[in-house]
């Protein structure tokens, strides 16, 4: 599989992934998935789902 040109590095720590550092084959499949790739939520404690991302932002915009 050929690397996205524009990336110069990924932030997927998934390196057996065959979509890493091919970031529109990574998108289309995390929105299949209903789940955020890693670079955009690396807090993620292991759960990508966009309900965490939800959870997780609330409480920090909460404590501001």
């Amino acid at each position: 599989m050929n690397k996205c040109q524009n990336v110069s590095e990924c932030a997927c720590p998934k390196t057996a992934c065959p979509n890493r550092s091919r970031c529109c084959a990574c998108v289309i499949k995390h929105r299949t998935t209903d789940s955020l790739p890693f670079c955009l939520f690396s807090d993620n404690g292991g759960d990508k789902s966009n309900r965490n991302h939800y959870e997780v932002l609330k409480k920090r915009f909460e404590n501001k």
